[in-house]
């Protein structure tokens, strides 16, 4: 399977670097730089999930899980590990590539935002020089809460910035999926959900409470910028 992967990938005109194992998985990370990781969980010396938290502990690249596994709690359990998408097989390659085209182009895409006279979601966040609670890093993909700075995955960095860029707007979970994936994900609502309880435990000083990213019921989700 791996090198029917590379070799496709490979002929689309992407750079791919194989691992056998874990282990030569996470040395490729660091010295390859990927812009995307497709990662099994059945791995012959260590668990998967295992290492989709080690490798999100030093990177915000894009995790992709391609695995057997197909159960839900699955599927969960690999976004709070900070898995960016989930394909399960059998899977097309041509949903294979668009899924990796599309992870690609937003990780990258909003890097290139900068140098454009300065209108990213940490300006338009601190307006009128009044220093908001919650800004965006764009450069180095940095949430700041309250002037420090926390780690986030592919997606949550996504979801925050369309919140900071429209705080008061509702989005469905489907606005959220369309927006972060770019197409039909497999993972869909349930995802959504396990991003926002995310968000909440990094942004909101009572999590179960929360006073900033509000729950519209019955619809989806709004930004409300003015707490403390």
């Amino acid at each position: 399977m791996g090198d029917m992967l590379g070799m496709y990938l490979a002929e689309e005109g992407y750079e791919v670097k194989q691992a056998v194992n874990g282990q030569d998985g996470l040395r490729l990370a660091g010295h390859f730089q990927p812009d995307v990781i497709l990662l099994d969980l059945m791995l012959p010396d260590r668990d998967g999930m295992d290492l989709c938290v080690e490798i999100r502990k030093d990177s915000d690249v894009p995790i992709m899980i391609v695995s057997m596994k197909t159960e839900v709690s699955e599927r969960v359990q690999a976004l709070k590990a900070g898995a960016d998408d989930y394909l399960c097989k059998p899977f097309s390659l041509h949903e294979l590539t668009a899924r990796v085209f599309a992870l690609i182009r937003r990780a990258q895409g909003r890097t290139l935002q900068k140098g454009t006279g300065g209108e990213t979601a940490e300006k338009s966040g601190a307006e009128g020089n009044q220093i908001k609670p919650v800004q965006l890093d764009i450069d180095r993909r940095l949430l700041i809460v309250r002037g420090q700075q926390v780690e986030t995955t592919f997606s949550e960095f996504e979801i925050m910035r369309l919140f900071l860029e429209h705080p008061g707007k509702v989005y469905s979970r489907e606005d959220l999926i369309n927006a972060i994936r770019g197409f039909d994900s497999f993972v869909t609502d349930r995802a959504i959900d396990v991003h926002i309880v995310n968000l909440r435990k990094k942004v909101e000083q009572n999590p179960r409470s929360p006073r900033c990213i509000k729950t519209v019921w019955g619809v989806g989700y709004k930004y409300i910028n003015d707490f403390d």
